[in-house]
């Protein structure tokens, strides 16, 4: 079929009450599915419930060192931890810090102490007049959830294949002191799965900020979540290329097995500069006894090592792939060449980002929740909720079934399909 753009209005209205007849029965299928967040699967979760027999009351509870992790001690995380996270994360093992069972906590707090406390001297953010951090959209909706919670303004940012917009970032924090940071998902971003080139890592590592307080928040989450394991795609040390370019202290990196093992029963850990950790465990002196080692112990038990992460997020990929390849077999066929949508295939992450026509996201995502199917509400990948153009839908595929996601799809693809055409008539 040719471009919906291209039909007259009588086609258009031909094909809208084909389109409407194909919802009604859908509807009346009566479907629960969900894929509003970007969960682990039943079958993932299960595929690791030997985790819960590394330890038990028979166990030697001392780290390598022969520290007993049931009691007091080592604040900052056990060293066999700090190396596995380190490799996880792909920095190295000194500039790590394992802290408890999510990375969104230390994000977190690091906004928090710098708000309070500022960072390393410089003036408490609670005590300037303005606060800002760029935001590359899309993106991921729980970074600006905590800027919002503190006040700071949130300036768009729009996101590349390469990663952020680099001309667009170097100019905004060469020129406005009140930009104090810059949220990135650096490999298979949220939403969209891009990862950043060899080239964006190093200008991020380059620049010149006018505030002295600058900090980038590199959260890589998805550091080991590839879905093929002959196209991974891997990223720059921005912590080495920053050291490498005069600014070792400018930034942050975070990671956690969240989407490893366990999700909410993880371990997390943040890695940087000496001077940005040491600052770190200052506030963690007053802020917490230690976290938990019997936990850290567990992980490092489970895997052993590196290649035993990688072993298990081979058996993860099996799952989640599969899952993937039927959103694209079905949006390919259904969509290609209509002209009212386009869709990203990334080579890992979580998500699928799908763009529709302007004005039509909303719509979309409320007739696929009349006819059964939650999804992630239009807008949330941008700052405060509000996507400028109203097209950006974030498709989260791996908590439903094979077969639910299958179900799922086709009913996406058919709202999209009745959304446009409704959308196209409006303006004729």
């Amino acid at each position: 079929m040719k471009a919906y753009q291209e039909l007259s209005k009588e086609e258009l209205l031909s094909l809208k009450a084909q389109l409407e007849a194909e919802y009604e029965k859908a509807k009346g299928k009566g479907l629960k599915l969900d894929m509003s967040r970007g969960k682990p699967s039943i079958a993932q979760l299960n595929m690791a419930m030997d985790f819960m027999d590394v330890i038990n009351s028979e166990s030697d509870m001392k780290t390598e060192e022969g520290v007993d992790v049931r009691n007091y001690g080592i604040l900052d995380g056990i060293p066999e931890s700090k190396h596995l996270m380190a490799d996880i994360m792909g920095v190295d093992f000194e500039k790590v810090i394992v802290c408890g069972n999510a990375s969104l906590t230390i994000m977190f707090d690091t906004v928090a102490r710098s708000m309070t406390h500022g960072v390393l001297g410089s003036t408490p953010w609670c005590k300037l007049e303005q606060v800002k951090f760029l935001c590359p959209v899309p993106g991921y909706d729980r970074h600006f959830s905590i800027l919002e919670y503190f006040g700071i303004d949130m300036v768009n940012v729009p996101m590349t294949p390469q990663g952020p917009d680099m001309d667009a970032v170097e100019k905004l924090v060469a020129e406005d002191e009140s930009i104090k940071g810059i949220w990135c998902v650096p490999k298979y971003s949220n939403p969209q799965g891009y990862s950043y080139s060899n080239e964006t890592v190093k200008r991020f590592a380059a620049l010149k900020p006018a505030a002295e307080d600058f900090r980038i928040y590199w959260d890589n989450a998805y550091a080991v979540h590839h879905l093929y394991e002959d196209r991974q795609d891997e990223i720059l040390d921005i912590l080495a290329e920053c050291e490498n370019a005069g600014n070792s202290d400018m930034v942050y990196v975070f990671g956690s097995t969240s989407k490893v093992t366990f999700a909410g029963s993880g371990i997390a850990a943040v890695a940087s500069s000496p001077a940005n950790l040491d600052a770190i465990r200052k506030s963690m002196t007053i802020q917490t006894i230690g976290y938990d080692k019997i936990n850290q112990l567990r992980h490092v038990r489970y895997f052993n090592n590196f290649e035993g992460v990688k072993a298990h997020m081979r058996k993860h990929a099996e799952i989640m792939r599969p899952k993937f390849e039927i959103v694209w077999e079905i949006l390919d066929r259904e969509l290609t060449g209509l002209g009212i949508g386009s869709w990203t295939k990334p080579n890992g992450g979580y998500f699928i980002s799908f763009d529709g026509m302007e004005g039509c996201a909303k719509a979309i995502v409320s007739k696929c929740k009349e006819a059964g199917m939650v999804l992630t509400g239009a807008g949330a990948t941008y700052p405060y909720g509000k996507d400028p153009s109203d097209s950006n839908i974030r498709i989260a595929p791996t908590f439903p079934t094979t077969e639910e996601m299958a179900q799922a799809t086709e009913l996406f693809a058919l709202c999209v399909k009745l959304v446009s055409v409704e959308k196209l008539l409006e303006e004729r």
